[in-house]
């Protein structure tokens, strides 16, 4: 006779707006269904769960759940969980890596190259001064692309731009062999600032480290090629907004197009919303899909469960 085996229990933690909570629910639940889900567990089912769905949780959010085994984040990234000191140095962490979440950062890249190699952001302030005027029509092929970071996301993008007909280069801390051959990977700190010195737009895909935060800072910015733009998708903690502020205020970086901030919502008095050289974003680069991601979520739980490894584990070391 066959042995049924034990339902999981699972806890989805979320900081989230309750009807965006009831939606990963839903979604998760119609993904993995023999799962026991439990979204305000009582104290006693606390004590039978044993891995944590989690969407951006507050610090110590986690400390309730003795039995906790690994816990699966919803984001992509992970420095919130990696800094809260309730959460385990030794309990498995894993980020999300879901395709979709990759093409619609793709999808958000390549608008924002578009929009500044074409002047598209230029002459939407013209339509709101009422000036008729028309800019030098420049060619793909004449634009170089700086991709910082080449991870999951940053490979998809730098492979799309280079596709598209750019002149892609990519950096990143330490040498790939996954880079696309019609992308120029570069390496190393010596290497950072020759590139920003040749590239007319920069795109920040970098994770979020110790070791790249506020990485983004006046010495940075003066390497940049003047009059270059700069684009963040990756996170506001990577950037020194003084500095990044006065390179703008001088045209040292002609353009900025940034969708995440030191501070999420970017409060209403900063100078960044009247900037006339600056294009925002409420954080929606690449939005976590919850049909796409809660298979995912799912395809883990059962590897894990039969004993097969997990999917995309956090080296700590690395911070990502």
């Amino acid at each position: 006779m066959k042995m049924e085996k034990t339902a999981v229990h699972v806890a989805l933690v979320a900081n989230l707006p309750e009807p965006e909570q009831l939606d990963w629910l839903h979604a998760l639940r119609a993904a993995l269904p023999e799962a026991a889900w439990h979204l305000t567990p009582s104290p006693e089912e606390a004590h039978r769960i044993e891995i944590a769905v989690v969407a951006n949780p507050k610090p110590g959010a986690l400390a309730g759940l003795p039995r906790l085994r690994w816990i699966q984040s919803l984001w992509a990234g992970v420095e919130g969980l990696l800094a809260d000191p309730t959460v385990p140095s030794t309990l498995p962490i894993v980020r999300m890596v879901d395709p979709s979440l990759a093409a619609a950062m793709v999808e958000t890249a390549l608008w924002a190259v578009l929009s500044l190699q074409r002047d598209f952001f230029a002459y939407a302030q013209l339509q709101r001064d009422g000036m008729w005027r028309k800019f030098p029509q420049r060619r793909a092929d004449e634009i170089s692309v700086a991709v910082l970071g080449l991870g999951h996301m940053g490979r998809g993008v730098a492979e799309r731009l280079a596709a598209q007909g750019y002149i892609v280069s990519g950096w990143s801390r330490m040498a790939r062999a996954d880079v696309p051959p019609s992308v120029r990977a570069v390496t190393g700190d010596d290497a950072l600032h020759a590139l920003l010195s040749r590239s007319d737009i920069v795109i920040d895909l970098l994770p979020l480290t110790p070791a790249t935060r506020g990485l983004l800072d006046a010495r940075f910015f003066a390497a940049m090629r003047p009059g270059a733009a700069f684009v963040n998708l990756a996170r506001g903690g990577h950037v020194v907004d003084d500095d990044l502020l006065a390179a703008l205020d001088s045209g040292q970086v002609g353009h900025a197009v940034l969708d995440v901030f030191n501070e999420e919502p970017l409060p209403p008095a900063h100078r960044y919303w009247s900037h006339p050289r600056a294009t925002l974003l409420p954080h929606v680069a690449a939005r976590t899909d919850p049909t796409t991601a809660s298979r995912i979520v799912a395809d883990n739980i059962r590897a894990w469960r039969d004993g097969r490894p997990l999917a995309h584990l956090v080296d700590r070391t690395r911070g990502y």
